[in-house]
């Protein structure tokens, strides 16, 4: 028997992945210090609380980097950088998902939908929380709560697996089992697979 009635996966680092190379060349092509700009926290939260859109998000990023064109065309160039699905990722919580339910629980801006239908994973899971949808967002213990309860199991009966050790940490102080992602071969082993 395993020691988890549900598994709860953060989505970005973890299932979906992202090209950091070519994000790492569009900051030293432009020399502007992208990164930091886009997921500073007073641009970044209010996209994933969904208090503004990806675009306004995308806007605010260019304007905080000057504004103009040469601004610009590195944000639009960065908000497009591709991202795939890790298979290897997928087919370990496909795996968990025969047993348990499966909740995708995710700190996202409003294009989320479009982006699981791109991916492929707009069925994949049985539930999706998502912060842009709920207004929360990791590590915020309420939005963990409401994955449980969505998963239809005790938060203490979650497996929580994130490549962000402080959502991981938070996870634990709510009595989940959490596990830090940094290759599938983590998941693996905390899955039993």
């Amino acid at each position: 028997m395993t020691s988890y009635d549900a598994v709860l996966s953060d989505l970005d680092g973890v299932l979906r992945q992202f090209d950091h190379v070519a994000q790492a060349d569009i900051e030293a092509r432009y020399g502007l210090p992208l990164m930091k700009t886009a997921f500073a926290p007073e641009r970044i939260l209010p996209a994933t609380l969904g208090q503004i859109t990806e675009a306004q998000w995308v806007e605010s990023v260019a304007l905080a980097l000057g504004g103009d064109e040469r601004a610009r065309q590195a944000v639009a160039e960065f908000a497009e950088v591709s991202f795939w699905v890790d298979e290897e990722v997928r087919a370990l919580l496909a795996k968990a998902q025969e047993r348990v339910p499966l909740v995708l629980l995710t700190n996202a801006m409003d294009t989320l939908e479009e982006h699981l239908d791109r991916l492929g994973l707009t069925y994949f899971a049985d539930a999706v929380v998502s912060s842009a949808r709920v207004g929360l967002a990791k590590p915020d213990p309420r939005i963990y709560e409401l994955a449980a309860q969505v998963a239809g199991v005790a938060p203490s009966r979650c497996l929580f697996v994130d490549d962000r050790l402080e959502n991981v940490e938070a996870a634990r102080a709510l009595g989940m089992i959490g596990i830090h992602f940094t290759e599938a071969g983590d998941l693996a082993r905390a899955l039993s697979l």
